[in-house]
Protein backbone atom coordinates (compact mmCIF):
# COMPACT_ATOMS: atom_id res chain seq x y z
CA UNK A 1 0.00 0.00 0.00
CA UNK A 2 1.28 3.70 -1.12
CA UNK A 3 0.99 5.87 1.46
CA UNK A 4 -1.56 8.27 1.43
CA UNK A 5 -0.70 10.66 3.98
CA UNK A 6 2.75 11.77 5.56
CA UNK A 7 3.07 13.58 8.33
CA UNK A 8 7.08 14.55 9.03
CA UNK A 9 7.77 17.05 12.33
CA UNK A 10 4.77 18.30 12.62
CA UNK A 11 4.24 20.84 15.84
CA UNK A 12 1.64 22.99 17.11
CA UNK A 13 2.52 25.59 19.52
CA UNK A 14 -0.53 27.89 21.11
CA UNK A 15 0.85 31.45 22.28
CA UNK A 16 -0.04 32.47 25.62
CA UNK A 17 -0.89 35.80 26.43
CA UNK A 18 -0.86 37.57 29.90
CA UNK A 19 -1.85 41.00 30.84
CA UNK A 20 -3.62 44.17 29.56
CA UNK A 21 -1.76 44.44 26.50
CA UNK A 22 -1.49 40.69 25.74
CA UNK A 23 2.33 40.31 25.38
CA UNK A 24 3.02 36.57 24.23
CA UNK A 25 4.64 34.33 27.64
CA UNK A 26 4.84 31.06 26.99
CA UNK A 27 3.82 28.31 24.62
CA UNK A 28 1.48 25.42 25.19
CA UNK A 29 3.30 22.82 23.38
CA UNK A 30 0.25 20.71 21.89
CA UNK A 31 1.90 18.74 19.30
CA UNK A 32 5.78 18.54 19.19
CA UNK A 33 7.76 17.06 16.80
CA UNK A 34 5.41 14.05 15.23
CA UNK A 35 5.88 11.48 12.17
CA UNK A 36 3.59 8.85 10.98
CA UNK A 37 1.68 7.78 7.62
CA UNK A 38 -1.24 6.25 7.02
CA UNK A 39 -1.98 4.51 3.81
CA UNK A 40 -4.64 4.18 1.51
CA UNK A 41 -7.44 2.51 3.07
CA UNK A 42 -6.01 2.23 6.17
CA UNK A 43 -6.92 3.08 9.37
CA UNK A 44 -4.42 4.95 11.66
CA UNK A 45 -5.54 4.82 15.61
CA UNK A 46 -4.24 7.97 17.66
CA UNK A 47 -4.79 7.06 21.55
CA UNK A 48 -3.94 8.63 24.81
CA UNK A 49 -4.92 10.80 27.59
CA UNK A 50 -7.14 13.58 27.23
CA UNK A 51 -5.07 16.88 26.55
CA UNK A 52 -1.83 14.75 24.90
CA UNK A 53 -2.41 16.29 21.27
CA UNK A 54 -4.44 13.84 19.94
CA UNK A 55 -6.95 16.91 18.33
CA UNK A 56 -4.92 18.78 17.52
CA UNK A 57 -2.83 16.32 15.70
CA UNK A 58 -6.01 16.06 13.81
CA UNK A 59 -6.99 19.44 13.18
CA UNK A 60 -3.79 20.20 11.69
CA UNK A 61 -3.29 17.62 9.04
CA UNK A 62 -6.65 19.01 7.89
CA UNK A 63 -5.77 22.51 8.43
CA UNK A 64 -8.09 23.67 10.13
CA UNK A 65 -5.31 25.19 13.01
CA UNK A 66 -2.28 25.69 11.03
CA UNK A 67 0.98 23.73 11.74
CA UNK A 68 3.94 26.06 13.83
CA UNK A 69 6.47 23.69 11.71
CA UNK A 70 6.65 20.52 9.87
CA UNK A 71 5.55 19.24 6.44
CA UNK A 72 2.01 17.51 5.80
CA UNK A 73 1.75 15.51 2.02
CA UNK A 74 -1.62 13.96 1.02
CA UNK A 75 -0.82 12.19 -1.99
CA UNK A 76 2.67 13.31 -2.43
CA UNK A 77 1.75 16.98 -2.64
CA UNK A 78 2.87 19.52 0.52
CA UNK A 79 -0.32 20.84 1.54
CA UNK A 80 1.29 22.67 4.65
CA UNK A 81 1.75 25.81 2.50
CA UNK A 82 -0.98 25.63 0.41
CA UNK A 83 -3.20 28.80 -0.07
CA UNK A 84 -7.21 28.96 1.17
CA UNK A 85 -8.00 28.40 -3.09
CA UNK A 86 -5.74 25.56 -2.97
CA UNK A 87 -7.00 24.17 0.13
CA UNK A 88 -10.37 24.26 -0.72
CA UNK A 89 -10.16 22.06 -3.69
CA UNK A 90 -8.03 19.31 -1.56
CA UNK A 91 -11.50 19.07 0.58
CA UNK A 92 -12.95 16.90 -1.31
CA UNK A 93 -10.41 14.77 -0.35
CA UNK A 94 -10.50 15.07 3.28
CA UNK A 95 -13.30 15.31 5.86
CA UNK A 96 -13.97 15.05 9.83
CA UNK A 97 -16.21 13.44 11.67
CA UNK A 98 -16.32 15.16 15.03
CA UNK A 99 -17.26 14.15 18.62
CA UNK A 100 -20.29 15.25 19.50
CA UNK A 101 -22.56 14.82 16.68
CA UNK A 102 -25.40 17.54 17.82
CA UNK A 103 -22.71 19.93 18.01
CA UNK A 104 -21.80 19.24 14.85
CA UNK A 105 -25.20 19.87 13.23
CA UNK A 106 -26.49 22.21 12.40
CA UNK A 107 -29.90 22.69 14.56
CA UNK A 108 -31.66 24.56 11.76
CA UNK A 109 -30.85 22.33 8.89
CA UNK A 110 -32.95 19.24 8.06
CA UNK A 111 -30.78 15.92 7.75
CA UNK A 112 -31.50 16.09 4.10
CA UNK A 113 -30.04 19.80 3.63
CA UNK A 114 -26.91 19.14 6.17
CA UNK A 115 -25.48 15.97 3.55
CA UNK A 116 -26.44 18.01 0.52
CA UNK A 117 -24.82 21.13 1.55
CA UNK A 118 -21.49 20.09 0.60
CA UNK A 119 -21.96 18.67 -2.54
CA UNK A 120 -24.05 22.22 -2.95
CA UNK A 121 -20.86 23.62 -2.40
CA UNK A 122 -18.27 21.77 -4.07
CA UNK A 123 -20.64 21.02 -7.71
CA UNK A 124 -19.84 17.65 -7.92
CA UNK A 125 -23.27 17.03 -8.62
CA UNK A 126 -25.89 18.21 -10.98
CA UNK A 127 -28.97 19.73 -8.72
CA UNK A 128 -31.28 17.52 -10.03
CA UNK A 129 -29.26 14.21 -8.86
CA UNK A 130 -28.16 15.66 -5.44
CA UNK A 131 -31.59 14.79 -3.45
CA UNK A 132 -31.22 11.00 -4.88
CA UNK A 133 -27.83 10.62 -3.59
CA UNK A 134 -28.72 12.25 -0.05
CA UNK A 135 -31.37 9.24 -0.40
CA UNK A 136 -28.76 6.56 -1.33
CA UNK A 137 -25.98 8.36 1.73
CA UNK A 138 -28.90 8.04 4.42
CA UNK A 139 -29.73 4.01 3.11
CA UNK A 140 -25.77 3.57 3.18
CA UNK A 141 -25.02 4.58 6.96
CA UNK A 142 -28.37 2.66 8.08
CA UNK A 143 -31.10 5.66 8.04
CA UNK A 144 -34.16 6.01 5.58
CA UNK A 145 -34.64 8.60 2.65
CA UNK A 146 -37.78 9.41 4.82
CA UNK A 147 -35.45 11.39 7.36
CA UNK A 148 -34.48 13.56 5.02
CA UNK A 149 -37.10 16.17 6.28
CA UNK A 150 -36.34 15.90 10.24
CA UNK A 151 -34.17 17.91 12.21
CA UNK A 152 -31.12 17.14 14.09
CA UNK A 153 -32.78 16.85 17.66
CA UNK A 154 -35.19 14.24 16.10
CA UNK A 155 -32.92 11.80 16.21
CA UNK A 156 -30.68 9.71 18.77
CA UNK A 157 -27.20 10.15 19.50
CA UNK A 158 -26.25 7.62 17.41
CA UNK A 159 -28.53 8.43 14.26
CA UNK A 160 -26.99 11.90 14.51
CA UNK A 161 -23.41 10.63 14.34
CA UNK A 162 -24.77 8.50 10.87
CA UNK A 163 -25.75 11.91 9.48
CA UNK A 164 -22.27 13.03 10.38
CA UNK A 165 -20.58 10.40 8.36
CA UNK A 166 -23.01 10.82 5.10
CA UNK A 167 -22.03 14.19 5.51
CA UNK A 168 -18.32 13.46 5.51
CA UNK A 169 -18.87 10.82 2.54
CA UNK A 170 -20.72 12.96 0.54
CA UNK A 171 -17.97 14.26 -1.47
CA UNK A 172 -16.19 10.67 -2.11
CA UNK A 173 -13.07 11.51 -0.07
CA UNK A 174 -10.16 9.68 0.49
CA UNK A 175 -9.42 10.48 4.50
CA UNK A 176 -11.68 10.86 6.93
CA UNK A 177 -10.14 11.88 10.45
CA UNK A 178 -12.78 10.76 13.10
CA UNK A 179 -12.30 12.77 16.14
CA UNK A 180 -13.05 9.97 19.22
CA UNK A 181 -16.70 9.46 16.60
CA UNK A 182 -18.03 7.32 19.53
CA UNK A 183 -16.72 8.68 22.78
CA UNK A 184 -20.27 10.44 23.66
CA UNK A 185 -22.39 7.70 22.31
CA UNK A 186 -24.13 4.45 24.62
CA UNK A 187 -21.06 1.28 24.46
CA UNK A 188 -23.96 -0.59 22.16
CA UNK A 189 -24.15 2.06 19.76
CA UNK A 190 -20.50 2.59 19.60
CA UNK A 191 -20.01 -0.85 18.18
CA UNK A 192 -22.99 0.02 15.79
CA UNK A 193 -20.96 3.07 14.51
CA UNK A 194 -17.35 1.12 14.47
CA UNK A 195 -18.91 -1.90 12.57
CA UNK A 196 -20.06 0.96 10.20
CA UNK A 197 -16.79 2.67 9.39
CA UNK A 198 -15.32 -0.39 8.96
CA UNK A 199 -17.65 -1.45 6.45
CA UNK A 200 -17.81 1.45 4.42
CA UNK A 201 -13.82 1.16 4.61
CA UNK A 202 -14.32 -1.80 2.80
CA UNK A 203 -16.29 -0.60 0.10
CA UNK A 204 -14.68 2.48 -0.94
CA UNK A 205 -11.33 2.24 0.29
CA UNK A 206 -11.10 5.56 2.92
CA UNK A 207 -7.97 6.21 4.95
CA UNK A 208 -8.89 7.23 8.68
CA UNK A 209 -7.12 9.14 10.88
CA UNK A 210 -8.84 7.61 14.36
CA UNK A 211 -9.16 9.54 17.67
CA UNK A 212 -9.91 8.14 20.85
CA UNK A 213 -8.88 7.67 24.70
CA UNK A 214 -10.16 4.05 24.90
CA UNK A 215 -7.53 1.19 23.91
CA UNK A 216 -10.57 -1.26 23.38
CA UNK A 217 -12.04 0.92 20.87
CA UNK A 218 -9.11 1.91 18.88
CA UNK A 219 -8.15 -2.29 19.05
CA UNK A 220 -11.40 -3.13 17.18
CA UNK A 221 -10.72 -0.84 14.29
CA UNK A 222 -7.45 0.23 13.58
CA UNK A 223 -4.69 -1.86 11.52
CA UNK A 224 -1.61 0.42 13.13
CA UNK A 225 -1.67 2.50 16.91
CA UNK A 226 0.08 5.31 17.63
CA UNK A 227 0.33 6.09 21.28
CA UNK A 228 0.30 9.69 22.02
CA UNK A 229 2.34 11.30 25.42
CA UNK A 230 2.61 14.60 25.97
CA UNK A 231 2.77 15.92 22.59
CA UNK A 232 4.71 13.02 20.89
CA UNK A 233 4.52 9.93 19.57
CA UNK A 234 5.95 7.39 22.39
CA UNK A 235 4.82 3.60 20.37
CA UNK A 236 3.92 2.75 17.01
CA UNK A 237 2.92 -0.20 15.93
CA UNK A 238 0.76 -2.38 14.19
CA UNK A 239 -2.79 -3.38 15.99
CA UNK A 240 -1.70 -7.14 16.82
CA UNK A 241 2.05 -5.61 18.46
CA UNK A 242 0.38 -2.96 20.11
CA UNK A 243 -2.14 -5.55 22.16
CA UNK A 244 -0.32 -8.56 21.86
CA UNK A 245 3.56 -7.00 22.88
CA UNK A 246 3.49 -3.71 23.70
CA UNK A 247 7.08 -1.96 24.90
CA UNK A 248 6.61 1.14 26.13
CA UNK A 249 5.62 1.77 30.35
CA UNK A 250 2.82 4.02 29.02
CA UNK A 251 1.25 2.14 26.31
CA UNK A 252 1.31 -1.03 29.42
CA UNK A 253 -0.33 1.29 31.83
CA UNK A 254 -2.76 2.19 29.15
CA UNK A 255 -3.70 -1.53 28.23
CA UNK A 256 -3.95 -2.53 32.38
CA UNK A 257 -6.79 -0.42 32.02
CA UNK A 258 -8.72 -2.20 29.86
CA UNK A 259 -11.22 -4.36 32.04
CA UNK A 260 -11.53 -7.70 31.24
CA UNK A 261 -15.48 -9.61 31.29
CA UNK A 262 -14.13 -12.25 33.62
CA UNK A 263 -14.39 -11.65 37.10
CA UNK A 264 -11.59 -14.10 38.04
CA UNK A 265 -9.29 -13.34 35.41
CA UNK A 266 -9.68 -9.24 35.93
CA UNK A 267 -8.85 -10.12 39.98
CA UNK A 268 -5.42 -12.28 39.19
CA UNK A 269 -4.42 -9.90 36.57
CA UNK A 270 -1.38 -7.52 37.45
CA UNK A 271 -1.79 -4.02 37.05
CA UNK A 272 0.31 -0.69 36.16
CA UNK A 273 -1.29 2.20 37.56
CA UNK A 274 -0.05 5.54 36.78
CA UNK A 275 1.29 7.40 39.33
CA UNK A 276 1.08 11.71 39.37
CA UNK A 277 -0.37 13.74 36.93
CA UNK A 278 0.13 14.41 33.11
CA UNK A 279 3.19 17.27 33.45
CA UNK A 280 2.49 21.37 32.09
CA UNK A 281 2.90 21.46 28.46
CA UNK A 282 3.86 24.69 28.59
CA UNK A 283 6.72 23.48 30.76
CA UNK A 284 7.35 19.78 29.71
CA UNK A 285 9.79 17.94 31.54
CA UNK A 286 13.71 17.52 30.60
CA UNK A 287 14.62 13.86 28.76
CA UNK A 288 11.79 11.46 28.34
CA UNK A 289 8.41 13.31 29.36
CA UNK A 290 7.03 10.27 30.73
CA UNK A 291 9.97 10.12 33.62
CA UNK A 292 8.01 11.46 36.23
CA UNK A 293 5.25 9.16 35.73
CA UNK A 294 7.45 6.12 35.15
CA UNK A 295 7.90 3.22 37.36
CA UNK A 296 10.79 2.16 35.58
CA UNK A 297 12.48 5.63 34.96
CA UNK A 298 16.49 5.77 35.02
CA UNK A 299 19.19 9.15 35.40
CA UNK A 300 19.65 8.58 31.58
CA UNK A 301 15.95 9.33 31.06
CA UNK A 302 15.76 12.47 32.97
CA UNK A 303 18.41 13.42 30.95
CA UNK A 304 18.23 12.52 27.43
CA UNK A 305 14.83 12.51 25.27
CA UNK A 306 14.47 9.06 23.68
CA UNK A 307 14.10 9.18 19.28
CA UNK A 308 11.03 6.90 18.27
CA UNK A 309 13.42 4.21 16.88
CA UNK A 310 12.13 0.83 15.27
CA UNK A 311 12.94 -2.37 16.98
CA UNK A 312 11.83 -4.78 14.05
CA UNK A 313 9.09 -5.01 11.64
CA UNK A 314 8.20 -1.95 12.41
CA UNK A 315 7.22 -1.52 15.99
CA UNK A 316 8.76 1.80 17.17
CA UNK A 317 9.22 3.25 20.62
CA UNK A 318 10.64 6.06 22.47
CA UNK A 319 12.25 4.43 25.46
CA UNK A 320 15.77 4.05 26.56
CA UNK A 321 14.71 0.78 28.16
CA UNK A 322 13.12 -1.01 25.20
Amino acid sequence: MSNLLEVKGLKKYFPMREGVIKKQTHFVRAVDGVDFSIAAGETFGLVGESGCGKTTIGRTVLRLIEPTEGTIHFNGQDISSLDKKELQRLRKEMQIVFQDPYGSLNPRMTAGRIIAEPMIKHAIHPPKKIGDEVNRLLSIVGLSPADTQKYPHEFSGGQRQRIAIARALSLNPQLIVCDEPVSALDVSVQAQILNLLKSLQQEFNIAYLFIAHGMAVVQHISHRVGVMYLGKLVEVASSDAIFERCTHPYTQALMSAIPIPDPELERQRTKTPLRGEVPNPINPPSGCRFHPRCPMAQEVCRRQEPLLRDIGNGHKVACHLA
